[in-house]
C-alpha cells in the first residue's frame, strides 16, 4: 500500500521504516527541513538499535522517503498516520498538533474527492479519535462527511528494542469507525503473523493507556512494598519477590517443569521509579480524564505520588549512611531513564541530581550516549555537574558510585577501584556479592 505518516518523532519514523520494509511504499511528513535533510540522508534524527541499517535499506530500495509536503503525500498516500507528539502539560494531554493534523487533512479533503482512512498511531485518550479527530477534519474539510475513515492503531514500542517490537508484536490492536478502513489496516499489517484486536477506536485508545497504566502500578506497588522491607530491615526484597513470583499465576510452569520467566516480572524489581515519555505523561492523562468526569482516580494518584517520591530514596540512604553529603564525590552512573537509548525524559537521574546537588555534594555523571539530551533537556542545574566520558578512571575519585541505568558496560564497576566505597546499585545490575569489599546499596535492602 501506499501509505503516509505525519511525524518524524520515534513512533513516525521507526513505523515508518519498518511498514516499508514490509513492502509499503511510505512517506513521512514533518515540518523540519533538517529532519527531513536527515532522514534523505539516511541519517536517523533519533537513536535508536538498527534504525541507521533499516532505513539505509527501505530508502535504497525506493520504499521509503521523508517530505516537508504534506499535500503532495496526501495525494500519494491511500492512507495516512497520524504519529505526531501528544505531551502532557500540567497532567492534561495536549492535542494542538494533532487537531492541527487532522485539520490539514480536512483542509486537503476539501479540494479532492478522493477517499482518505485517517489513522491515529499517536497515543491519545479515549473519545479523541471519533469525537476530537472527527470534528476537526469535518469542520476543515467542509462537511465531507463521506470522504474519510478513522481508524486508531496503537504503539506498543519500547525505547531500544522499537525495531523488534514493531516486527515482532505481541499483539497489534487495530481500532476502526467504518467498514473502508477496516479492511485497510487489515491490508497494512497483513504481512505480521500476530494476534490481531479488532475493536472501535474508543476502545483502542484505552487498551493503550490500561497496559501503561496497569504497568505502572505495577512498579510503583514493588517499589512502596520495597521501601518497608528496607524501613523494617533484615529483609531483601529481592528475595520477597522470587517467593512471590515463583506461584504459577505470575510465572506458569511448562510441562517438562520448568519456568516461563515471562517479561512482566522485570516491572516488580524495585527501583527509583519509571520514567520516559510513556508511563508518567499516561498514567496522569488518565488520571485526569477520569477526575473530569467525576471518578477520584485514587489509585492512579497513588501511582503518581509513589513515583515521584521514589528517587529521593537514593539521598535519604546516603545521607543516612554519610552523616551529611555536603562536599562528598558522588558519581552518577547514567542519565537516560533506561538503557540503549538517549532519552532523559522524566528520567529518575533529573530528581536524583537535583536532590544531590541540593545536599552540595560534589556531583560527577556520565552516560554513553545520553549526556547532551541531560544537559540540554533536563532542568537540571548541569554547569554543577562535571560530565566525564571515561568513567572507569573516574571511579576511584568517588566516596559512593550511584548506578542510575542499567547499562550492560556498568557491569564491569566490580573490577575497578570500589574497595571501601559506596555502590548504590539504584537498578539492580549487580549483586552485593560482586562487592566483598564496599558497602552495597539497593533500593528494598537494608540487611
Amino acid at each position: 500500500m501506499k501509505l503516509s505518516i505525519i511525524g518524524t518523532g520515534y513512533v513516525g519514523l521507526v513505523s515508518g521504516v519498518c511498514l516499508a520494509s514490509k513492502g509499503h511504499e511510505v512517506v513521512c511528513v514533518d515540518v523540519k527541513e533538517e529532519k527531513i535533510r536527515l532522514i534523505n540522508s539516511k541519517i536517523p534524527p533519533i537513536h535508536e538499535e538498527g534504525l541507521p541499517e533499516l532505513l539505509r535499506t527501505v530508502i535504497d530500495q525506493g520504499k521509503f522517503r521523508a517530505t516537508s509536503n504534506l499535500n503532495e503525500a496526501l495525494g500519494f498516500c491511500e492512507a495516512v498516520i497520524i504519529a505526531v507528539g501528544t505531551p502532557t502539560t500540567d497532567g492534561k494531554i495536549d492535542l494542538s498538533y494533532l487537531v492541527q493534523a487532522a485539520r490539514q487533512i480536512g483542509a486537503y479533503l476539501k479540494s479532492t474527492d478522493k477517499f482518505l482512512s485517517v489513522i491515529v498511531k499517536s497515543t491519545v485518550l479515549p473519545t479523541t479519535t471519533d469525537v476530537v479527530v472527527r470534528h476537526a477534519i469535518i469542520e476543515a474539510s467542509g462537511g465531507k462527511i463521506s470522504r474519510f475513515g478513522l481508524g486508531m492503531n496503537p504503539e506498543f514500542l519500547r525505547e531500544g528494542n522499537a525495531i523488534a517490537d514493531f516486527n515482532f508484536p505481541d499483539r497489534i490492536v487495530l481500532g476502526f469507525e467504518d467498514s473502508a478502513t477496516r479492511e485497510v489496516l487489515s491490508k497494512i499489517y497483513q504481512a505480521w503473523n500476530a494476534d490481531k484486536v479488532y475493536v472501535n477506536t474508543r476502545t483502542a485508545e484505552m487498551i493503550k493507556y490500561a497496559s501503561n497504566c496497569l504497568l505502572a502500578l505495577q512498579i510503583s506497588a514493588a517499589n512502596e512494598l520495597a521501601n518497608l522491607a528496607a524501613k523494617l530491615g533484615g529483609i531483601d526484597f529481592m528475595d520477597v519477590l522470587r517467593g512471590v513470583t515463583l506461584d504459577r499465576r505470575w510465572n506458569p510452569i511448562r510441562i517438562d517443569g520448568s519456568r516461563t520467566d515471562p517479561e512482566i516480572l522485570t516491572y516488580l524489581v524495585p527501583g527509583p521509579g519509571f520514567g520516559g515519555s510513556c508511563f508518567p505523561k499516561d498514567v496522569q492523562a488518565i488520571r485526569t480524564q477520569g477526575q473530569d468526569n467525576g471518578l477520584a482516580m485514587e489509585l492512579m494518584e497513588g501511582v503518581l505520588s509513589v513515583n515521584a517520591k521514589q528517587p529521593d530514596q537514593v539521598t535519604r540512604i546516603l545521607e543516612a549512611h554519610f552523616g551529611n553529603l555536603k562536599g562528598k564525590n558522588i558519581f552518577l552512573l547514567g542519565l537516560a531513564f533506561k538503557p540503549e537509548t538517549d532519552d532523559v525524559r522524566e528520567s529518575a537521574s533529573i530528581r536524583i541530581s537535583e536532590e544531590l546537588l541540593a545536599q552540595k555534594s560534589n556531583l560527577v555523571a556520565h552516560d554513553p550516549i545520553a549526556t547532551e539530551n541531560f544537559i540540554k533537556f533536563s532542568g537540571v542545574q548541569t554547569s554543577a555537574i562535571r560530565f566525564v566520558e571515561d568513567w572507569k578512571a573516574e571511579v576511584a575519585n568517588a566516596d559512593a558510585i550511584v548506578v542510575a541505568t542499567r547499562w550492560e558496560e556498568y557491569k564491569a564497576l566490580p573490577g575497578l577501584k570500589v574497595a571501601g566505597k559506596v555502590v548504590f546499585d539504584t537498578r539492580r545490575l549487580l549483586s552485593p556479592h560482586d562487592f566483598p569489599s564496599s558497602t552495597y546499596f539497593s533500593i528494598g535492602r537494608r540487611v
